[in-house]
């Protein structure tokens, strides 16, 4: 059976074509693609890659290599059910995660060793099918609508990281960047119950839809120092901050503006080195870490997260576009408008 989908051949090379649909084993559940984000590992993939996809030699754990469909932030209908699958029958709701590991080490770090993600080293999401093992699929309650569903992949990655910087009830948090992640490890952080969230940025578009999900202040850091912004507040520092900028002078805010004992994350894909001395860490005895990706605990999760009246995601999802136009209206408007957070690829289209 052959499908339309968006197949990525290289940098800046991106075609909508016909795809065949993988079969459907004893184990697995085909879903009719709803709605489809587009994500930041996505564009990179565009516009500086190939990076993460496999192109000169097949990928150990898939054996597949480009050209390949991408896209992984995803929701839909299931179609068929493989004669083994007893959760899920067709018709029924439901998000995929789309990231596959070996199983042999603990799930908090099992990712760490090795894995293959949907729309990097196997076909992905932005096509009208999808192929997944039951395990990696979860339920859509009725009452969460399915382009919002299609949120829960990012969301899980924020909310990882939230996870790992271990913000609690009353917390001070601080989050470095406010593009689309920054702006999810803010609704996770709220979700946390952190008190006092404090975002920075370069972008007043941003940052106006950092206050709109939950942001309790925020800084253009054109204007102001953050780290004295910070300890105007907090004169020993927040209890944890986030680092999705990507880039030296917020890691150094991160760092500096946490106190004795508090967590710093980094969130944010680094593109590039650079210099820093440790004895920054050994004289401030601020705890830093990453985080990559999510557990599966934390996909199902972020579900919850998402039906709670309190977080408002509406200010996230700030665009929905064709596939056909995914190039034109997705990259290039990511690129080149701050104001752009979540694009969503309509795809089937179900609510």
């Amino acid at each position: 059976m052959a499908i339309s989908a968006a197949v990525f051949y290289g940098n800046k090379d991106v075609r909508i074509e016909e795809r065949d649909v993988k079969p459907v084993n004893d184990n697995d559940v085909k879903v009719r693609v709803s709605w489809s984000g587009i994500c930041g590992t996505d564009l990179h993939e565009y516009e500086i890659g190939p990076l993460l996809v496999q192109v000169d030699k097949p990928h150990p754990m898939t054996g597949e290599q480009a050209p390949l469909v991408l896209g992984h932030e995803f929701s839909g209908v299931v179609e068929e059910v493989g004669k083994n699958v007893t959760k899920f029958k067709k018709g029924d709701r439901v998000v995929v995660n789309p990231v596959v590991t070996s199983g042999k080490h603990a799930p908090e770090v099992d990712r760490y060793y090795e894995f293959y993600s949907a729309g990097l080293h196997t076909d992905g999401s932005f096509a009208e099918y999808f192929v997944a093992n039951e395990d990696n699929v979860v339920p859509v309650p009725d009452n969460l609508p399915l382009d919002k569903a299609a949120l829960v992949e990012p969301l899980s990655v924020a909310a990882q990281a939230v996870k790992e910087a271990e913000v609690k009830e009353g917390d001070s948090v601080a989050v470095f960047g406010a593009g689309p992640i920054g702006l999810f490890v803010i609704v996770a952080a709220k979700a946390a119950g952190a008190k006092d969230i404090l975002a920075f940025d370069l972008s007043d578009e941003r940052l106006e839809k950092a206050k709109q999900v939950g942001a309790t202040e925020v800084l253009n850091t054109k204007d102001k120092d953050a780290v004295a912004f910070i300890k105007e507040r907090f004169p020993e520092g927040v209890d944890a901050s986030l680092e999705v900028a990507g880039v030296k002078p917020t890691f150094d805010s991160a760092i500096n503006s946490t106190k004795p004992k508090g967590n710093v994350v980094v969130v944010a894909i680094h593109a590039r080195n650079f210099e820093f001395n440790p004895i920054v860490l050994m004289t401030s005895g601020v705890k830093l870490s990453s985080s990559m990706g999510y557990e599966h605990e934390t996909f199902k999760k972020s579900i919850d997260i998402l039906l709670d009246e309190n977080v408002n995601v509406e200010p996230i999802m700030t665009k929905k576009i064709q596939l056909d136009d995914l190039v034109e209206e997705g990259f290039h408007s990511l690129s080149g408008d701050l104001s752009q957070a979540k694009i969503l690829v309509e795809i089937g289209g179900e609510k």
